[in-house]
C-alpha cells in the first residue's frame, strides 16, 4: 500500500488541490452517476484508499478532512454504504488487479452497492463455526446455506460472502471469500423489521447460487484472514462515530438514485471558517442533548451534567485514539486490539445517549414515531423536533452491542490478542471442521 499523508503540513495542499477541483468540477446538474465516476475516478470519494485502487493513500484524519471540505462546498457527497466502508479497503488489501479495477471502481462510483453475508443463525459470536457451503463446480461455485443480518441485503447488487469451501480442514482453515451476486435466483433477501420501525438488517437464504471462481478474493480457504481484515475496517468504522460525507444517496442499481440530479442531494454550502477551511463538525448527539438540557433547566441537575461531561470525554478519547492509530501506522507500526476498544467505546457511547437522552426528555421519552413520515408531527406535538432523535437512539442502543461482533467478543480479543491471556479451553486448533461438536 502506498504510503499515507500524515501531517498538517502536507494536509493543507491536498485540501487546496480539491477545492480547486471542485470549482472545475462540481455541477448540481450532472447526474448522481455522472457527479460520482468524477468523485470515484478523481480519488476523492474514497481518498484513504491506496493510490492503486483509485484513491489518495491518505490517512483517515486527512479523509475526514476531504469529506468535510466536499460538504462544506456544498457538492454531493461520496456514495454512502458497506461498499466503501468494507468491501473497497478489503479488496484493495487482497484482491488481484484485475479484482480491484472489476469491483472497487464501481464502488467508488457507486455503480455497485454491497452487502455483508457473514453472520449465520448457528454463527454469530462464533463466526468462524459457519457451515454455508460452498462447491466448486468448473469454474464455479455453487452455494447452499443461511445468513442474517445482512444489513442494506435489500438494496444490494453483490455481498461480502464467506462460505466453507473445506469441510474437513480445521475450523478457521476452511473458509473462502467471495463477492457473490446477489441479483440471482438462488439468492432470496428477506427484511426483519426492527423495534425502531425500520428493517436496516435482513435474512439471506442462499439456494444453489452460483459464484464465479474469479470472485474468489484473497485466496482459496484464506477467507478468515479476509474476513477479519473486514471485520477489523467494521470495527474501526463504527469507532470513529461514523462517516462525516454530508448529503450523499444510497449508490447500486436497486435504490434508483443514479439517474437522479445531484444537486437535489444537497443543501446550500456550509459556512467556513477564515482561513477557507470546512468549519470543525459539531458533537452530533452531544451538542443536541446538551442543548436539549440547556432548554428544558435539566442540566441544573448534577447527574446529567456528570454525564454530558462523560459523553464528552469519551468522544475526545476516541478523537485521540483515532489520532494515536495514525502516527503509529505513519511509523510502520499499530496499537494492538484499537479497533476492538473502539467498537466496545461506541457502544459504550450508544448505552450513555440512550440514558441520559430519556433522563433529559422524560416523559416525552415514551413517545416514538415508527414511520418517517410521522416524526415531523411528533416534533410538532411535543415541541421538541429533537424528541425523534432521541427515542430513536433509546431503541437502537441495544444493536451496537451485538452487530460487528458483541462487547463480550470484543473483550476476549482484547484479552487474547491485545493483552496476551490464554485462550479458553476447547477442541485442538488442527481439529478438522467436520469433527467439531456443532450447535443443536
Amino acid at each position: 500500500m502506498t504510503s499515507t499523508i500524515d501531517t498538517a503540513e502536507t494536509t493543507d495542499p491536498i485540501i487546496e488541490e480539491l477545492r480547486e477541483w471542485l470549482r472545475d468540477n462540481w455541477n448540481p446538474d450532472l447526474t448522481v452517476a455522472q457527479w460520482w465516476e468524477k468523485l470515484g475516478l478523481a480519488g476523492w470519494a474514497a481518498p484513504t484508499l491506496p493510490t492503486h485502487a483509485f484513491g489518495r493513500g491518505v490517512a483517515r484524519a486527512v479523509g475526514v478532512q476531504i469529506a468535510q471540505e466536499i460538504q462544506a462546498f456544498g457538492a454531493m457527497g461520496a456514495p454512502d454504504g458497506l461498499g466503501l466502508l468494507l468491501a473497497a479497503p478489503t479488496i484493495a488489501d487482497h484482491g488481484t488487479p484485475e479484482q480491484i479495477d472489476l469491483y472497487v471502481r464501481d464502488i467508488v462510483t457507486g455503480q455497485k452497492a454491497w452487502c455483508q453475508l457473514f453472520s449465520e443463525p448457528g454463527a454469530g459470536s462464533d463466526l468462524a463455526g459457519l457451515t454455508t457451503r460452498a462447491v466448486r463446480d468448473g469454474d464455479e461455485w455453487v452455494v447452499n446455506g443461511q445468513k442474517v443480518w445482512t444489513s442494506l441485503g435489500q438494496t444490494a447488487d453483490l455481498g461480502m460472502l464467506i462460505a466453507r469451501t473445506n469441510w474437513d480442514a480445521p475450523k478457521h482453515q476452511g473458509i473462502s471469500y467471495f463477492a457473490l451476486d446477489m441479483h440471482q435466483a438462488g439468492v432470496e433477501v428477506r427484511p426483519l423489521r426492527e423495534m425502531t420501525g425500520h428493517a436496516m438488517f435482513n435474512e439471506t437464504f442462499l439456494t444453489d447460487a452460483h459464484v464465479l471462481d474469479s470472485a474468489l478474493i484473497g485466496g482459496l480457504n484464506n477467507g478468515w484472514k479476509v474476513a477479519n481484515t473486514t471485520l477489523s475496517y467494521e470495527r474501526s468504522g463504527l469507532g470513529s462515530g461514523g462517516n462525516a460525507r454530508g448529503a450523499t444517496a444510497t449508490p447500486g442499481t436497486i435504490a434508483g438514485n443514479l439517474d437522479k440530479r445531484a444537486g437535489d442531494f444537497v443543501s446550500a454550502p456550509r459556512n467556513t471558517s477564515s482561513s477557507g477551511g470546512a468549519k470543525k463538525r459539531s458533537g452530533g448527539m452531544f451538542d443536541i442533548l446538551a442543548g436539549l438540557a440547556k432548554g428544558n433547566g435539566a442540566d441544573r441537575r448534577p447527574g446529567v451534567r456528570q454525564d454530558l461531561v462523560r459523553l464528552y470525554s469519551l468522544n475526545e478519547i476516541g478523537r485521540i485514539n483515532g489520532e494515536r492509530v495514525k502516527a503509529a501506522r505513519a511509523q510502520g507500526q499499530d496499537i494492538p486490539g484499537m479497533a476492538n476498544i473502539s467498537k466496545l467505546s461506541m457502544s459504550m457511547i450508544m448505552r450513555l445517549q440512550r440514558d441520559l437522552g430519556e433522563t433529559i426528555v422524560g416523559n416525552q421519552g415514551m413517545l416514538h414515531a415508527y414511520e418517517n413520515a410521522d416524526q415531523k408531527a411528533l416534533g410538532e406535538i411535543t415541541g421538541n423536533p429533537f424528541l425523534p432523535a432521541v427515542t430513536t437512539t433509546t431503541l437502537y442502543a441495544q444493536a451496537p452491542q451485538i452487530y460487528g461482533g458483541t462487547d463480550q467478543i470484543q473483550r476476549n480479543i482484547i484479552s487474547e490478542r491485545a493483552l496476551g491471556l490464554p485462550k479458553d479451553l476447547g477442541p485442538d486448533k488442527d481439529t478438522p471442521f467436520s469433527e467439531l461438536p456443532k450447535n443443536a
